[in-house]
């Protein structure tokens, strides 16, 4: 992504963004609802593309830039994009789902990481404070903040704590389209960056490892994991920028018909 134009959302332009987020989270929620262990990733993916027909929505992953999944499964050291298949989720996995859909002419993104059964607790620890990591990115957020102001709440929360932030891949606009302006790194300094104002669509959505920040790309060219080959832990909200501050979108309700 460029340097371009970050779109602003108003109308029904943004009744149609609201109803795009509320369907993905919803769908999301009956996803993470349905892990478990002895499945496949390719069954749940199966599993989220049915909820998504029955919604009268597509996917926006599948087919995108070739993926060949409805939604992005990644298990323990799978940081993010991986890809539905044969692989069997256990006791004791955390399982990242990110999922996108896309209702008419919007598109809602939001993910989330689940612990199967017993957890060891340091990676409990990891999610907690990822997910927490989150709720600071979305508190920067307010007319007149920078993009900057984001990444650096998340990171002080997740390296507060003694984890690695992904620095590889980040955050960025959505609405039409899937990435659009502006890139979110979950890292860097406050009073940084594109100026926020209403009408903004963000997706912010930390990726924290249990140890280091730095990360491998697999030979299927989407996959990627953490180069110590330690947990990793994901979670995503697309957020509304307003007058009064962030706004999630993505709240699993279901919306007016």
């Amino acid at each position: 992504m460029g340097k371009g134009k970050i779109p602003v959302l108003s109308g029904k332009d943004l009744e149609g963004m609201r109803r795009a987020c509320r369907l993905s989270a919803v769908i999301l929620k009956e996803v993470a609802e349905a892990v478990r262990p002895g499945m496949t990733t390719g069954e749940l993916d199966r599993y989220a593309a049915e909820r998504m027909a029955l919604r009268g929505v597509r996917s926006t992953f599948l087919g995108y830039g070739g993926f060949p999944g409805y939604t992005c499964i990644s298990i323990n050291e799978e940081v993010v994009h991986g890809i539905p298949g044969d692989k069997v989720i256990n006791e004791g996995d955390v399982v990242s789902i990110d999922l996108g859909v896309t209702a008419g002419e919007f598109t809602g993104d939001n993910a989330i990481t689940v612990p199967v059964g017993r957890v060891a607790p340091e990676v409990l620890a990891l999610l907690e404070t990822t997910e927490r990591s989150l709720r600071a990115g979305i508190a920067a957020v307010r007319p007149g903040a920078h993009v900057g102001d984001i990444g650096a709440a998340v990171q002080a929360v997740a390296e507060g704590a003694g984890y690695g932030v992904v620095r590889d891949y980040c955050g960025h606009g959505v609405g039409r389209h899937l990435h659009e302006e502006p890139q979110i790194p979950n890292f860097g300094k406050a009073g940084k960056g594109a100026v926020l104002a209403p009408g903004m669509c963000l997706a912010i959505e930390p990726m924290v490892n249990l140890g280091t920040w730095k990360v491998d790309l697999m030979r299927n060219e989407w996959t990627v994991k953490t180069r110590d080959r330690k947990p990793s832990a994901h979670f995503e909200h697309t957020v509304l920028v307003t007058e009064e501050g962030g706004e999630v979108l993505t709240v699993p309700v279901e919306p007016e018909r």
